[in-house]
């Protein structure tokens, strides 16, 4: 099939939530972990292709080179069209990613304007007058400002990007985009007369989301949350560009087993993690003692639990003890080390025979992703709002993996979501 809107997401639990929501259309997406191996020209791709990247917190030469790469891919796998895709609460530094990235792709793309709208009304991201909500807090009121890799400490969506870009900042405005498609394409026309290339766009409802992405379809390049994207498949039908009819594939048969792998620290992700342990065996990483004695003792501990039983590795704690950690042995090395630790203990489940992994946090899901040597997903069932289900080989086995993001989701996550796979 001809590849109608090229994606690439900072992080893996970020295209899988990306895929899902545009798997709501029924029509076809295939996601691609890391940058594809397989040259494009002789690959099979689907309308949407959707390459994952782990470059959220990456020195920001890397994160461009890859994107940029990923953007070569998909250009010559025949799309026209661009997604660049970053988290719902904005994660990122002074020096980027966001900015930068989107930088480099419009110069290859040779388009001189762009729109950040990192909006999910459905799990409670909104903007407004450029400030980015969560629920009803300010980003940087709520848990985000305590994110051990990027705190989030403004609120103000223009004053975070302005840093990271070259060029003039602008914003279009909820008044502007409650008036519909024709005045959100007045405004962006404007601001680019004034020599403004990057544009902050409110959105408060799925109505202001569906007015933006009628305005920017035709767009060499969007960036935004994943819900920015919902609506274009049907615009696509909607004009014509793309097909009605469509044919969803064959859920893979699965042997038994399940685990949840969580390395996030999120405050969703503590209730969950709590919530879970009210019934599952649990096993507590601690990086200081990963980074002495190994991860030995929990792989011990896994080869000692029932394969069908709940069961739950964790490394999820509060933030001064992970701020303690942080302190002993760095920001990077305390996160890596967790991420060494599950991803080995993530290949040592498949070969128990465990075929059901749900995955908690952007790093953590990639390493857990790469080490099963997962290099395509298909999309299922939908979990909860921009998580669903997907299926994969690894090592010959099929495999069905949920990778949630850290805020995703809702208190009692982890059993809906091996419940819902049984019944999808």
């Amino acid at each position: 099939m001809s590849v109608k809107l090229g994606c690439i997401a900072d992080d893996f639990t970020g295209a899988t939530d990306l895929a899902g929501l545009l798997a709501r259309s029924g029509v076809p997406v295939s996601l691609r972990i890391g940058l594809p191996a397989e040259p494009p020209e002789t690959a099979e791709t689907a309308p949407f292709e959707v390459i994952a990247l782990k470059c959220r917190t990456a020195p920001v030469a890397d994160a461009v080179a890859e994107t940029r790469a990923a953007l070569d891919w998909l250009r010559r796998a025949g799309a026209e069209r661009f997604f660049w895709k970053y988290c719902s609460t904005f994660d990122s530094t002074a020096e980027g990613n966001i900015g930068p990235v989107a930088e480099a792709l419009m110069v290859d793309l040779g388009t001189d304007q762009t729109i950040y709208c990192p909006a999910f009304p459905e799990n409670g991201r909104s903007i407004y007058m450029g400030n980015l909500f969560v629920g009803q807090v300010p980003l940087a009121e709520s848990p985000m400002k305590d994110h051990p890799l990027t705190p989030m400490r403004d609120s103000n969506l223009m004053r975070l990007l302005a840093p990271q870009v070259s060029g003039a900042v602008g914003l279009a405005d909820r008044l502007t985009i409650a008036r519909g498609a024709s005045a959100v394409r007045e405004r962006l026309a404007a601001l680019k007369a004034d020599g403004t290339p990057h544009v902050i766009v409110d959105a408060v409802a799925d109505e202001d989301l569906a007015n933006i992405a009628e305005a920017v379809q035709d767009w060499p390049l969007i960036t935004g949350g994943s819900a920015l994207a919902m609506p274009l498949p049907g615009l696509y039908k909607a004009s014509g560009q793309l097909a009605a009819d469509v044919e969803s594939g064959d859920r893979p048969k699965l042997g038994t087993g399940s685990i949840v792998l969580s390395g996030s620290c999120s405050a969703m992700t503590r209730q969950q993690v709590a919530q879970y342990l009210q019934f599952a065996q649990g096993y507590r990483l601690d990086p200081l003692m990963l980074a002495k004695e190994g991860a030995d003792a929990a792989l011990d501990w896994l080869k000692a639990q029932d394969p069908d039983a709940p069961k739950i590795i964790y490394a999820t704690a509060e933030p001064e003890d992970v701020k303690a950690a942080q302190a002993e042995l760095g920001v990077a090395q305390a996160g890596e080390i967790v991420e060494a630790a599950l991803a080995g203990l993530a290949c040592a489940a498949r070969d128990m025979g465990i075929s059901r992994f749900v995955s908690a946090g952007g790093e953590t899901s990639g390493a857990v992703t790469k080490a099963l040597g997962v290099a395509r997903l298909t999309i299922g069932a939908e979990i909860a709002p921009g998580v669903p289900w997907t299926f994969a080989r690894s090592e010959g086995r099929d495999i069905a993996l949920a990778l949630k993001s850290g805020n995703f989701g809702s208190v009692d996550f982890f059993a809906t979501a091996f419940e819902k796979l049984e019944v999808s």
